[in-house]
Parts: structure tokens; sequence; C-alpha cells
């Protein structure tokens, strides 16, 4: 069955390349890639131009493997990314990935097993790992969310989830696709569809946590300007969260416990993003997408 991947790309200058060379590894050949850059104001798109405009400048084996598809929209998240992309997708299984994951060589192959021998419509991959957990400052990520050392999610992690990374296209078709513009729309198809992606054994996979305050600070600002469930009085509740005695206290009290002191500086750090986010919706910007 062949693959269509879909890559939503979105001020990934520093990430698309790796992603896209991970990808040409894959020993799983029968699949395409499909970049939807949304709108990018870095050099994203100078990246995914030459790739466009110079396909001789690939290496041999992307050309000789995979097919390279490179879309283009106006900022409107990457639900809406993922849509074009599938419009323009061949493939009978649909993958999702972000621009700035890489993967282990079998990663394809084991994401669509599960689906290919009918046990399920949809995967996901408990199989998740930090790609920089050398950098403190993404280690410190990991202890903010209290994820497990080096993975990307909890212990005891779930074998069904919300989100899901592969899906049979049928099926996304069904439902005609996520819905666009919203925090959380990789939680819209299993709304619409009503059921779960299932675990996918060994799919290991790659994420990158922020890995300087710089970028911690723009991820937390990103994070508190999504849309929040009880409105004003959920904007209230994060904010008082974020309060500058109380991120104090939360650091201090998890430094000792992690016996990482840079997390307290990590912590203010990181909820003063968020109040600005919060702030900047309060004062008219438009939610993150």
């Amino acid at each position: 069955m062949k693959i269509s991947v879909i890559v939503p790309t979105y001020n990934e200058a520093e990430t698309i390349e790796d992603c896209l060379a991970s990808l040409e590894k894959q020993s799983y050949k029968d699949f395409e890639i499909i970049v939807v850059d949304d709108g990018s104001s870095d050099q994203t798109l100078s990246i995914l131009s030459k790739l466009e405009i110079s396909p001789a400048e690939q290496s041999p084996a992307l050309q000789e493997n995979l097919k390279l598809i490179i879309l283009h929209q106006l900022h409107k998240g990457p639900g809406a990314a993922r849509n074009l992309g599938t419009k323009h997708s061949s493939g009978e299984i649909l993958v999702f990935v972000d621009a700035d994951m890489t993967f282990d060589k079998n990663f394809l192959k084991n994401l669509v097993k599960p689906i290919m021998a009918g046990k399920t419509k949809g995967t996901f991959s408990r199989h998740e790992y930090v790609s920089n957990w050398d950098n403190p400052w993404a280690k410190c990520w990991n202890i903010n969310q209290n994820w497990e050392d080096k993975r990307r999610h909890p212990k005891n992690y779930p074998d069904k989830q919300k989100v899901f990374r592969a899906i049979v296209k049928s099926e996304f078709d069904k439902v005609a696709g996520f819905v666009s513009g919203d925090y959380t729309d990789d939680y819209s198809l299993f709304e619409k569809l009503g059921y779960m992606a299932d675990s996918a054994p060994n799919a290991i996979f790659y994420h990158r946590n922020p890995d300087n305050l710089t970028e911690i600070f723009k991820q937390a600002r990103w994070i508190g300007k999504r849309k929040y469930k009880l409105r004003k009085f959920g904007y209230f509740v994060a904010a008082v969260r974020a309060f500058f005695p109380i991120s104090i206290l939360i650091g201090i009290i998890k430094s000792i416990m992690n016996t990482e002191p840079r997390f307290l500086i990590f912590k203010i750090v990181y909820d003063f993003g968020i109040f600005v986010g919060i702030l900047g919706l309060l004062t008219g910007e438009k939610p993150t997408k």
C-alpha cells in the first residue's frame, strides 16, 4: 500500500532538511512526501524552493525512491496544511509528521504495519524520543511537562490516543479531514471519527525540545496564545499559574526534586512566555494557529 507523508512547515528552516533526509532513509520505499509550507517568514521557503526548482541537487536516493511535492498556503495552521496536502496525495495511507521530527529507518514500516494487517484504521506511536536530550534546557522542558526521561510523554502512556500519526485515507476523506485554525486541531480528527488511534509497536521517532531560553520563551508564548476552553476564566487560571511568585515556588521545588538548578531559570522564562501570550490574547492578538 502506498503511503503519503504530509509535512506541514511554519518557520522550520533549522529542521526541515534533517526531517526530509531522515525520511529519505526509510526502509519502506513506496511512499511520497508532501511538504505544505504554512506561510513561513524565515528561510523555510528558500530551502524548499531549492528542492522544488532544482531536483537534480537532491541525492540520488531521494530522486530514485521518493516523490517530493511542495505546496504553499497563507498561514492557516497545521490542520489546514495537512488537509491541503491530503488533497494532493495519492497514497492509500496518510502519515502526518512535523518538520522538526526525525525517524528511525523502520518508522514508516512499523507505523503502518497494524493498518496493513487489518487490525486498525489508524495508529500513533508511543516511541517518541527527545532528539536533543544532551541539552540541559531540553531536559528542563521534560521536567516541566512531567514527561518520562528521554521521551516526549509521561510514563504509562496509554495504548490508545486521540492524535493520529497514520490513518487510512478513505477514513480521513469520510469526515473531510481536520478542523483547521485551532490549537487543538490534532484532536479534531478523533472527534469526527469517534474512535482513537492504536499504538504501533516499535515505530521509533525523535522530536526536538526547545533548547535555549529564547526558544523556550517563544514556544511558551505560542502556547499561551492558544484558545482556552473556559475563555476568560481559562485565561485567568492560566495567568495565575504563571504568576511570578508561583512560578518561583514551583521552580524551586522541581529544581530540588530533579537536582537540576537550571530549572528555576527555565520556569521563570517559560511562565513569563505564557503570561505574555495570554496578555497578547486579551489585548486583541489572534490566537495560536
